[in-house]
């Protein structure tokens, strides 16, 4: 193995202890915890090294900890994206989104449950930003998530829909 890709697979492996920690303390589980709760399974110790990215982390153990986590396994691993053009590879965080603006008022103008389900939504992250300019608003990666979730879709297909609609563009 060439230095220049051990060099890229030490910052991936890094990048994925990053991902489970975060993962970890959204969860609001310490790492003993996390033993405690796989019944010994996950050593605080070796968890501990995988977060730090001194150890990499087995496939199997790896959907072992997702399913500890309640998460799909996908949100345990940072996205990989390749410039084709130079051949080179960068890890980002994994389904990361644009934040798009909502055109309030067209969507107003909708009719249906979906429509009526995605205004309510949208007030309440209003209320919850103490947002009420009343025309349009911004709306972060995870909202973008949970409108997917709420329509049954996949988030790109989310903001497609959106899109097509006239209700949304991206930032």
């Amino acid at each position: 193995m060439s230095e220049e890709s051990q060099a890229a697979d030490d910052i991936y492996i890094r990048r994925v202890g990053e991902r489970l920690r975060g993962i970890r303390r959204q969860k609001r589980m310490s790492l003993l915890d996390v033993e405690a709760a796989s019944g010994k399974e996950f050593k605080a110790s070796v968890l501990g090294a995988y977060e730090r990215g001194e150890r990499a982390i087995s496939v199997p153990r790896l959907q072992r900890l997702a399913e500890l986590y309640s998460v799909p396994v996908a949100q345990l691993l940072p996205e990989v994206v390749t410039d084709e053009d130079n051949d080179q590879m960068s890890v980002g965080v994994p389904f990361a989104r644009p934040t798009m603006t909502i055109d309030l008022e067209k969507l107003r103008a909708l009719e249906g449950s979906e429509a009526e389900l995605v205004n309510r939504y949208l007030r309440g992250i209003q209320v919850q930003r103490q947002d009420f300019n009343g025309k349009v608003l911004t709306v972060r990666s995870d909202d973008l998530r949970a409108l997917a979730c709420m329509l049954g879709v996949a988030s790109d297909q989310a903001i497609d829909q959106l899109e097509r609609l006239g209700l949304a563009y991206r930032v």
